[in-house]
């Protein structure tokens, strides 16, 4: 998820709080975009799997997310 409106503290967590509701808990959420580092341990602790901000290198993100599908079907 990336947003362009700095809610990255208020649209993450809902999102992920609706995904638990629905039974979609196991959807695994990536953060991107301009984060600020401070926020990342917030964004982590309500249940961000990744964040990658920008100048990210895309290989090694993607690589990362499809460890992290790999961790869960584990």
């Amino acid at each position: 998820m990336s947003t362009l409106a700095a809610g990255h503290k208020t649209l993450i967590p809902e999102l992920i709080n609706i995904l638990n509701k629905e039974g979609s808990g196991d959807i695994l959420v990536v953060a991107g975009g301009v984060i600020p580092v401070q926020d990342y341990n917030f964004l982590y602790k309500v249940g961000v799997k990744e964040i990658f901000g920008p100048g990210t290198n895309i290989p090694k993100a993607a690589s990362a997310i499809i460890d992290d599908i790999r961790a869960t079907k584990a």
